[in-house]
């Protein structure tokens, strides 16, 4: 790792300054992914910019939704009395998606920013990658790539998107607020993140003077059920290889409402359109869950050694779907 000066800001307007001031400074917040990244040599800013103690720690209940302070920690999030009882799917999320130690460190926006897992990405001495050096290649196309993605691929870039707790979010249209050095505005988080294959180098609408303040999480109708269910190669402490977001509104059998994310397939977290208009309105059988599993991966681009991820995908939201609804195989 390389020397780098150390700022702690006091105030969001602050830090906005700060990172305008210097192109090259990065953020520091629970540093999980960050200091990772700066050991591998991927990142090697030459300030950090400490934001630690910013306002923005809080979680608020307004009308209906919740409003999470950026810096609000995994764990604090997913031990609130209404993530627990009105939106179970984020609180599964949550605790499925790193250990406790880490979810006591590691905060919701530096969650959503997180960069990806790639094994390519996060070692420098590979040449190929167009996510750090754009128009280079990608090698994961020709190499191992069990853990990659196949929704919003391309060849040139497979690299997946590892957030579960985006799953969720952007199944329940969250919304992101950004304070910048002139303005502040709200994001859609289906809009916020990019797919790798228009630009694998940039991964999100963020500019580098923006600073992400808070998350708005609107919450379901009373009547909704929701979950989230995570498929890995191991119980504890491992990424998805597939998972789903799943919340339904059922009504004398028939689903009224249908919300779905998909995690572990793709590029960035992905909301499946495709499966939420086959779901709308038809009756919760499973015959019916086959159906928009198959129209959500119908466009996926696979490589060797991900094609399993198609078929798992699809077992995976069934599964989901059937958990939610209480509709047995």
């Amino acid at each position: 790792m390389r020397a780098f000066d150390y700022v702690r800001a006091t105030d969001t307007r602050e830090a906005v300054r700060l990172l305008a001031d210097d192109p090259a400074a990065s953020c520091l917040a629970g540093g999980t992914t960050q200091l990772d990244l700066m050991k591998d040599g991927i990142l090697e800013p030459p300030r950090l910019i400490d934001i630690t103690r910013l306002p923005l720690h809080g979680i608020e209940h307004r009308g209906e939704s919740v409003h999470v302070g950026a810096l609000v920690t995994m764990e604090e999030l997913a031990a609130d009395a209404t993530v627990a009882e009105r939106l179970p799917m984020v609180r599964e999320a949550l605790l499925l998606g790193a250990s406790v130690q880490l979810r006591n460190m590691a905060t919701i926006g530096g969650n959503l920013l997180q960069r990806t897992r790639c094994r390519y990405f996060r070692d420098p001495t590979v040449g190929e990658c167009n996510k750090r050096s754009p128009g280079s290649g990608c090698a994961a196309v020709q190499g191992a790539a069990r853990m990659h993605a196949v929704l919003g691929a391309s060849e040139r870039c497979i690299a997946l998107h590892a957030s579960d707790l985006a799953v969720a979010l952007v199944a329940l249209d969250a919304v992101v607020h950004i304070q910048g050095p002139a303005e502040s505005r709200s994001v859609p988080l289906t809009e916020f993140y990019l797919t790798a294959d228009v630009s694998p180098e940039r991964e999100n609408v963020l500019e580098h003077a923006e600073l992400i303040t808070g998350v708005e999480i609107p919450l379901p109708p009373s009547a909704a059920r929701s979950g989230y269910l995570k498929v890995r190669d191991r119980a504890s402490y491992e990424f998805a290889l597939a998972s789903a977001a799943v919340l339904l509104v059922v009504e004398g059998g028939t689903i009224r409402q249908a919300r779905v994310g998909l995690g572990g397939v793709g590029t960035k977290p992905w909301r499946a359109y495709e499966a939420e208009h086959v779901l709308t309105g038809a009756p919760a059988t499973t015959a019916t869950f086959l159906q928009a599993a198959e129209a959500t991966m119908r466009d996926a681009w696979t490589v060797p050694g991900t094609e399993f991820k198609v078929p798992l995908a699809r077992r995976t939201l069934v599964r989901e779907l059937q958990n939610v609804s209480r509709v047995m195989a």
